[in-house]
Parts: structure tokens; sequence; C-alpha cells
């Protein structure tokens, strides 16, 4: 079938490369009975890849389900898939057949499959490579013959590092991988969907649809749009509503639009203390900033001591203690630090960069970073996600940190 016809059947609208690319993976995968993992950021449109490989395979005549991983609870999603026997668990009045059983011979779509318990996950495992199951509360061993399709917003290799998800059942899924793009990544197809969307909606209402000046589009072309196309749709369908006037300009359109502050680098969270994120560039900025305003702190309570002594002169002489003997080198000099780049400098009260200051403890930053990440670890007692969130970097970077420092956890 030309890529065309399936693109008016499935309603897909749009021609940019990666979303062309996608679509052929899919064609040519349909007809086979491998694994798909889908990937894509949550509302691009996975499941719509699923329908057109079901449709165009051989099993296309059998049932198709589409079962929502994230939105079972983890107690019944057992019982769900592979079905349980008559008393197995409280509130098992009869008997029941999970969906690896009422679609037999067709395709099953399992999304958010990030979201899946670990113990499903290993039943799966079994399914994809026996085609066979258990139900719960049962020790019968029954067979199957479903094509699996998965989706994901998630970063499963991540999930596999983390503990979060099989590494055998990852690989197994991930037979042919189909990445949909996300919505900023295809910007000639914005304006394309937004008029569908504006249309369809029009006809529905039978009303006027919406126009949109070139400096409309440019602002609704150059929008991240985080929800992807079902925010797109959804903001079309806003505007067809609210405005009065339909020939929209640029500065009608962003009133509409959400201030978003979506970025596709990695997010650093935000410290305790107020800090400014926008202030770092990295997480190593960060550990600086933390370095410097400890030693601060030090270098003012030994400025407050020195004060003291000096004006209790019989406080040091009751302890036959001098100032001289107590701190024989230490001069007070309040220094503010600052960062310039990456890289760590030190300004005095003449407003000239000095070259160093001695203190007794240690400058090393690679000390200190690894220093914080062990407490951090032992704070949340060895959870990654906890100790990630808490030093203000991603979870991935923390991972990476570990193999680093040569930390056991």
């Amino acid at each position: 079938m030309e890529q065309q016809a399936i693109k008016n059947r499935f309603g897909i609208i749009g021609n940019s490369p990666a979303l062309l690319y996608a679509l052929d993976v899919a064609v040519q995968v349909a007809n086979t009975d491998l694994s798909v993992l889908i990937n894509g950021e949550s509302g691009v449109g996975k499941e719509v890849f699923s329908h057109i490989i079901h449709s165009l395979s051989a099993r296309k005549h059998n049932p198709f389900i589409a079962v929502n991983c994230g939105a079972i609870p983890e107690g019944t999603i057992d019982s769900e898939l592979f079905g349980h026997e008559k008393g197995s668990f409280t509130g098992a009045v009869e008997s029941r057949k999970g969906y690896f059983e009422t679609v037999n011979g067709g395709t099953i779509f399992l999304d958010e499959i990030g979201e899946m318990p670990l113990g499903t996950q290993a039943r799966l495992l079994r399914v994809l490579e026996a085609g066979e199951y258990i139900r719960v509360g049962s020790s019968k061993v029954q067979k199957t013959d479903v094509r699996v399709i998965a989706a994901t917003n998630k970063d499963l290799l991540e999930y596999t590092h983390t503990g979060r998800f099989r590494e055998d059942l990852y690989y197994r899924l991930n037979t042919v991988p189909i990445r949909v793009p996300a919505l900023r990544d295809r910007k000639e197809d914005i304006y394309l969907l937004f008029r569908k969307f504006a249309v369809d909606f029009a006809e529905r209402y039978k009303s006027p649809p919406v126009q949109l000046d070139s400096e409309a589009i440019n602002v609704l072309s150059n929008y991240p749009w985080p929800g992807n196309v079902r925010q797109l749709k959804n903001i079309a369908e806003q505007i067809s509503v609210l405005a009065q006037d339909k020939n929209i300009t640029a500065d009608q359109l962003s009133r509409f639009l959400p201030e978003t502050h979506f970025t596709r680098l990695p997010a650093l969270a935000n410290i305790q203390g107020g800090v400014n994120q926008k202030e770092f560039n990295n997480e190593r900025e960060i550990l600086y900033k933390l370095f410097f305003d400890v030693k601060k702190d030090v270098t003012e309570l030994k400025k407050l001591f020195f004060d003291v002594i000096q004006n209790q002169p019989s406080l040091a002489g009751s302890h036959n203690l001098s100032t001289e003997h107590f701190l024989p080198s230490y001069q007070p000099e309040p220094m503010s630090p600052v960062l310039k780049g990456n890289q760590p400098v030190v300004i005095n009260d003449t407003g000239n960069i000095a070259d160093h200051q001695e203190v007794e403890e240690s400058l090393s930053i690679m000390d200190a970073e690894k220093d914080l990440i062990i407490k951090a670890l032992k704070k949340h007692r060895g959870k990654r996600r906890d100790a990630s969130t808490d030093l203000g970097i991603s979870e991935r970077t923390l991972y990476r940190k570990l193999k680093e420092y040569n930390i056991n956890e």
C-alpha cells in the first residue's frame, strides 16, 4: 500500500522526514510477528502506529486490544493480562480469562510498558520467549499466540541500569524500534495539523474555521509543544470556541499558549535555599557553589572567633593561650567566591582576583563531589532517585558519577 494511502486511512498529517521514516518502518514490520517497541513522548500518537501494524498484518481479522499498563493497579495487572482462577485471591469469585487468552491469534498493545511491575515483566518475558503463561492461582501452563507491540515515553535503557526494568525483556521487546518524533521536531507539520483540527471543528459545529496570519503561523511553529499533537488539538479547539475574531493575529494566539520553560536539555532541580537554577550551566557549577558556600562559612567562623579572642584577652589568659598560639598564621581578609566559566576564583575587598586562599580543608572539587554523593546516598538509604533529586542532578548523571568515582552503594 502506498504511503499516502496509509496516511489518509489512519488520519496521519505531516511530511517531516522523521515521521515518514517511522511510518515506513511500521509498514515493513507489519507483516511479521516480530515484537515492536514504539518510543515517543506523551501525545505524539504512538497508539496510531500500533493500529497501523496490526491492520497491515496477517492478524488483521483477529482481535486487537490496547492496554495502558500505568492505569492498572499493581495488584491486579497479572490477573488482567493472564487471568485468574476462582478463589486465587480475595474477590476472585469466579475464574476469569486474561487478555493473552481472549486475544489469542491477535495483537496486544502494551502502552506505558515502563510502568509494568517487575513481577509482571517476568511473566511477559515467558510469553514472548515460549508463548506460555499461567493464570494467577493455577499451576497449569497455557499456550497463546499473541503479537506484542509495546510503547513508552520513558528511557527504558536507563530503567534497566537502575533496576526498574528487566534488561532481558528490554532487548526482547526492542526487536524492531520505532521512534515517533516530537511535534517540535517536525515544525513543517504544525500548521498543517492546526488547520486540520480547526476545519474538523468548524465542520462539526457548522461554523467558519479560524485563520492565522503569517506572524501567528510563525509563533505557532516555534512554540515547543510539550504536550505534542494532543496539546495542539486542544489549543485549536479552544481558539475555535473562544476567539471572537476568526482571523487570528500573533498577539491573539499568544494568549491561548501557556507559558512554558520547556527545554530539551536535562533539567537541574532547584537546590534547597533558593539558589536560582539559571545561574548554573551544569551540575559541576552547583557543586562549586555548595563547596564555596561552606568554605565561606568556615572563614566567617574563624574571623568571629578571632575577634572574640582579641576583644577578651582575659579569656585567652585564663586558658594559658594567646591569639598568636591559637591562630598563628591567620589574617582575616573577607573574600567572596565567584564562578568564572567553570573555574572558581575569589575576589578580595579591593576588587582584585586573588590567586589562592590558604585554608585547612581540602579544595579538591572531585573529593567534594564524591563526598556529597556518598552523603546523599546514605541519607536516602541507597535510593538513587531520591539522592539525585536531593543533589539537583538527573538519575542518569548520578549513575555515571557512581561509576566514575567507583562508589559502592
